[in-house]
């Protein structure tokens, strides 16, 4: 199938994925506002066509355009996909050595969803489990910038965000440390 025989919702999916790889099939549904069976004929048009590949994690499937992206990358764009995931990345990475309960207390979610979360994020290898006497304490494994090149490039928004927080962090670092001088 040549990019010239893609036509309509099919075309439209491939865009999408292009545009926000590492979405899930639920939210293509929905940015295309078609049914879902209908959303899985178009994707599966795509794979068998050898246009985009997927990843089934859990209970979703996410997709990819072929060929752009290493695992490691597909994994960070999955998790980037989901919002407590992105919301505990990011607290780990503002309080560097975050405990269960730190996360857990913060982004608002129960204890065991915090543990699921963090699990997920350490068998992608994002983060590492350092132990401290009884507590466990977590930090960003990858460099930073990786995870900041492809979220400016992929998810604009979130970037946005983030980079506004972040500038409020080391504001507020440089402000605590003018104070003690």
């Amino acid at each position: 199938m040549k990019d010239d025989d893609i036509e309509g919702n099919t075309k439209r999916a491939l865009q999408f994925i292009q545009e926000s790889p590492g979405c899930h099939l639920r939210r293509i549904r929905q940015e295309l506002r078609v049914s879902m069976g209908t959303a899985q004929y178009h994707l599966g048009l795509l794979e068998k066509a050898g246009k985009i590949t997927s990843n089934r994690h859990g209970l979703f499937r996410y997709y990819f355009p072929v060929g752009i992206f290493q695992d490691n990358e597909k994994n960070l764009l999955e998790v980037l996909s989901h919002e407590t995931a992105r919301d505990i990345l990011m607290f780990i990475i503002e309080q560097k050595n975050p405990t269960q309960t730190d996360i857990a207390n913060r982004i608002g979610v129960s204890a065991a969803s915090a543990s699921w979360h963090v699990r997920r994020l350490s068998e992608f290898g994002m983060i590492t489990e350092v132990r401290e006497g009884k507590f466990k304490r977590y930090q960003l494994r990858e460099d930073p910038r990786h995870l900041v090149s492809l979220m400016k490039n992929y998810y604009p928004s979130l970037w946005d965000r983030w980079s506004n927080r972040l500038a409020e962090m080391f504001l507020s670092l440089s402000v605590g440390e003018e104070k003690e001088s």
